[in-house]
């Protein structure tokens, strides 16, 4: 990516926390940062296509700050939780709505979300996998688990869009973060599993 490139999807993500621009033709968009149409289009191509660099932007700096939260010996289920407060932060609401909205283009497979479509699961449930596999799981299982708290996560979200209620899915999004590393009574995979199942068997 070159730096005048880089610059400007800068100033185009500054401005949509600012204003949100979904609605907005390519036109308008140029306008709010201070640019030309024709510059936009000379680096992003589309409107579409600069809403997907924009959207994957955002979510690589959220795969960094997940990354982060991380230590060695951490508290998976915490990290979780810290985690569901980064990108449930109400702040971060215009370009989450700018997320879905490209999901639902991507959906009909639109050819312009073909990038987007390549990194929006894997991306996130390869590491995720991986992290679980390193605190004990078996790989499988691992990447079952991830897939399914990429799923639960990003629902929350959409609800919490639409509906606002806050209390209900912060306390949805906690209970998420335990049950994810919880041991499976089937197969007693993950770190302490042993420990857990007999402390259950007692209860």
């Amino acid at each position: 990516m070159s730096a005048a490139r880089e610059a400007l999807l800068d100033r185009c993500m500054a401005y949509l926390q600012d204003s949100g621009f979904s609605d907005l033709s390519i036109r308008e968009i140029a306008a709010g940062v201070g640019t030309s149409h024709r510059m936009l289009i000379y680096h992003f191509g589309t409107r579409e296509q600069l809403l997907v660099a924009i959207v994957e932007r955002i979510e690589a700096a959220q795969r960094t700050a997940l990354a982060d939260l991380v230590s060695p010996e951490g508290d998976l289920t915490e990290v979780g939780r810290q985690f569901w407060r980064r990108v449930s932060d109400p702040t971060l609401a215009p370009a989450t709505r700018l997320f879905f909205e490209i999901y639902s283009h991507a959906i009909y497979r639109r050819p312009w979300t073909d990038s987007f479509r390549a990194t929006v699961v894997d991306a996130w449930a390869e590491p995720l996998a991986e992290l679980l596999v390193q605190r004990g799981f078996d790989p499988a299982e691992a990447r079952q688990r991830a897939r399914l708290g990429l799923a639960a996560t990003r629902g929350l979200i959409l609800d919490l869009l639409v509906t606002g209620e806050r209390e209900i899915l912060d306390a949805a999004g906690d209970l998420l973060s335990e049950l994810l590393v919880q041991p499976t009574r089937a197969t007693g995979s993950g770190a302490g599993s042993t420990a857990t199942l007999r402390a259950e068997e007692q209860t």
